[in-house]
C-alpha cells in the first residue's frame, strides 16, 4: 500500500486504522512524496507525519520510509527499486489544491518513464501547506521534493482518493470535468479502472453549483 500524508487524510487513516479484520502483518507499506531540505526530526516531514498518524500504530510487515538521506537522486533508484519488488495493491490518495497528484504540480508528465524523481514544488502547491497550517510562512517551505510520478501511482491495482474541505473544490470540479492533461495531474486518475473518490459536501460544492447552473 501507497499512503498519502496530509491533513485531509487524517480522518480518513483513523477511520481505517479501527476497521476489524485487516491483517495488517500483510501489508507493505511506502508512501508517495517527501520534502528536502528538511532536519530529520522536522514534524513536517511526511514520514514522520505517518509515522504517527498510522504507520507506528499498525503492525505491518514493513513500512518503507522515503528518506531523501544525503543523495536524493539516489534514493529515488533506491525506493524505486523497492516499489517494484512486489505489485502494488492500493493507493490511499487525496487532491492538491493545485490538482497535484502526490507532488505532481501541473503541467506534470503523465507518461513520466521515472518512478520516482526529484521535483521543485510551484507556489500554489507551497501555500497549500501554509493554509494547512503545516508551515507559519511559505518562507519555510521548501521548494523540492522526492515524489513518486503520476505513472507509478496508476500502477496499483485500486486507488482510494480521499479529498474534503472547501479549499479543493475547484480541484475536484477539474478533476472530474476538465479534459485529461498534466495541467491537471488529478485528471489522470479518470484512466484507471478501478479508483474511487470520496468527497464531503464542501469538496463537493462547485460540482453541485454547476449541475444547479
Amino acid at each position: 500500500m501507497i499512503f498519502a500524508a496530509a491533513p485531509s487524510q487524517s480522518e480518513m487513516l483513523a477511520e481505517l486504522i479501527l476497521m476489524p479484520g485487516i491483517d495488517w502483518s500483510r501489508v507493505t507499506a511506502f508512501h508517495m512524496d517527501e520534502y528536502l531540505g528538511l532536519a530529520p526530526d522536522a514534524p513536517q516531514r511526511f514520514g514522520l507525519w505517518l509515522r504517527r498518524t498510522i504507520f507506528d500504530r499498525l503492525p505491518f510487515a514493513s513500512v518503507e520510509l522515503l528518506d531523501p538521506g544525503t543523495d536524493a537522486e539516489a534514493t529515488a533508484v533506491a525506493y524505486a527499486e523497492k516499489l517494484a519488488a512486489a505489485p502494488i495493491d492500493i493507493v490511499c490518495c487525496g487532491i492538491g489544491a493545485n490538482g497535484h497528484l502526490a507532488f505532481n504540480d501541473p503541467p506534470a508528465d503523465l507518461s513520466d518513464p521515472a518512478d520516482v524523481k526529484v521535483v521543485q514544488l510551484d507556489l500554489a502547491c507551497r501555500q497549500q501547506q501554509v493554509d494547512d497550517r503545516c508551515f507559519d510562512r511559505i518562507e519555510n517551505v521548501p521548494t523540492h521534493a522526492l515524489t513518486l510520478t503520476v505513472p507509478r501511482l496508476l500502477a496499483s491495482g485500486r486507488i482510494f482518493c480521499c479529498v474534503p474541505g472547501e479549499i479543493k473544490k475547484v480541484a475536484v470540479r477539474r478533476t472530474l470535468q476538465e479534459p485529461i492533461s498534466g495541467l491537471v495531474p488529478a485528471t489522470a486518475l479518470r484512466t484507471h479502472s478501478h479508483w474511487s473518490l470520496y468527497l464531503d459536501p464542501d469538496s463537493a460544492s462547485d460540482l453541485v453549483s454547476v449541475e444547479a447552473r
